[in-house]
């Protein structure tokens, strides 16, 4: 078994005077033993041996002792410069702050688009280095302004007992991921941690196939508003709906929603209880998109409801074509390690566009909005909107504090010898 470092570096400073003052012999038998209890090549051992602790004398009575192991460290030549970092932060925040996989891949279609839009104003050579630039380099670029940039809602589903064991339960397994149009769905409370009384909620529709996702804000989770925005989201999408899965939630585990799926030949199935990654396409949603953009606040009043609409909007184009995200492609178990291969990023939009099931038609029409966008632009309308959601907040009153009014309490006495009468304690007063 060989030596570990910290061992080999003990041991080469033990045996480097010996070997620099020993005969010819000597230094033989001292490189043999060295080389085999290291594992180093013979020239290896012999430079170590060598130089490990000379001495140097800079002037009298001062000396400089060198250590083998540092190597001197070369000077790199910087392959991007301060204005590809400058504009490669830019487009960093105008896409979300997302990860280099991610962004590596819209660079090619984001950096002409804001070009093109005088949103950008760079050199050929920054543009061409911008174009080239891979998903390591960019994390490692963006390491800072990542540092400065770094709540957990709460769950408000409630069974909906009402025809749940007739409608049969479809894990994440069973999709089938080719086609578009088999639709995941779930709604996300804005109770801002206090659920009392009525407040909004998002209904998030998301595509398992193209990961397209369509949002709209609701003034309560009551069947009748969610399923008007349910057929309003429908419309608005590029491929027609072939299946809805939801949770077993009441406001979608009703007569109303399985009738319509029935009518219009949707295929209508739910997960299973209290298993999230059964709706896993849905749920990634409901954070990089809901929560990240609108964020835990709580949000009841008409004006509340119609900033987050005109916000999902602006975010529907925003997100599904200029946010590209990562689909798995395989995954192998060794044992305990897991092993994930994912395919290339894309947007939502590029893969809709790459589909054989869309119609053409379709494709031209997503084609020509999307030469007519400038996620700039999309960009500062998000804000705007933020904005707007943040001064509302700012203006809500504070949940006042329960007041903890003093109550009594009987305390039993556990039953022992002395007390066999099993009687109470005396009362205590508990209070402020």
């Amino acid at each position: 078994m060989r030596l570990i470092m910290k061992e080999r570096k003990t041991l080469t400073k033990a045996l480097a005077e010996q070997y620099r003052r020993g005969s010819k012999n000597v230094k033989g038998q001292i490189l043999d033993q060295f080389a085999e209890a290291t594992g180093y090549d013979r020239c290896y051992a012999r430079r170590l041996l060598r130089n490990h602790g000379k001495r140097v004398y800079v002037r009298p009575g001062r000396a400089v002792e060198g250590d083998a192991y540092l190597q001197p460290q070369r000077a790199h030549r910087r392959a991007y410069d301060d204005d590809v970092v400058a504009a490669l932060a830019k487009i960093w925040e105008l896409l979300d702050y997302m990860t280099g996989k991610r962004l590596a891949p819209a660079l090619r279609e984001v950096v002409p688009r804001l070009v093109a839009h005088r949103e950008l104003r760079l050199k050929k050579a920054v543009q061409k280095q911008l174009l080239e630039i891979s998903p390591a380099t960019i994390d490692r670029l963006l390491k800072p302004q990542r540092a400065k940039h770094t709540l957990k809602g709460r769950a408000a589903t409630k069974p909906g007992t009402l025809l749940k064991h007739q409608i049969p339960i479809r894990t994440f397994s069973d999709w089938d991921d080719a086609q578009p149009g088999f639709l995941e769905m779930d709604l996300v409370g804005h109770d801002g941690g206090h659920a009392e009384g009525d407040y909004c909620f998002t209904l998030d529709i998301t595509d398992v196939s193209t990961g397209w996702t369509a949002l709209a804000a609701v003034p309560n989770k009551a069947q009748i508003w969610v399923f008007e925005a349910l057929q309003g989201l429908q419309r608005r999408l590029p491929f027609p709906v072939l299946g809805l899965d939801s949770d077993n939630g009441g406001e979608f585990i009703n007569h109303h929603l399985a009738d319509y799926c029935s009518k219009e030949k949707i295929t209508f199935t739910r997960s299973r209880p209290y298993r999230k990654n059964d709706n896993c396409y849905v749920e990634q949603k409901n954070w990089s998109v809901v929560r990240r953009f609108v964020g835990y606040a709580r949000y009841d009043s008409p004006e509340a409801l119609q900033i987050l609409n005109e916000l999902y909007l602006v975010l529907f184009d925003y997100n599904n074509y200029f946010l590209p995200s990562q689909k798995l492609k395989e995954k192998t178990r060794d044992g305990a390690r897991v092993r994930r291969i994912y395919h290339p990023a894309q947007t939502p939009y590029q893969r809709v566009m790459e589909s054989p099931y869309v119609d053409p038609a379709i494709k031209e029409t997503l084609e020509a909005h999307y030469q007519t966008l400038n996620p700039a632009a999309l960009h500062r309308q998000i804000q705007k909107c933020q904005q707007k959601l943040l001064k509302l907040t700012a203006r809500q009153p504070q949940p006042e504090e329960i007041p903890h009014d003093e109550f009594t309490a009987f305390v039993p006495i556990r039953r022992t010898k002395k007390n066999r009468g099993g009687r109470t304690a005396p009362i205590l007063r508990l209070g402020p």
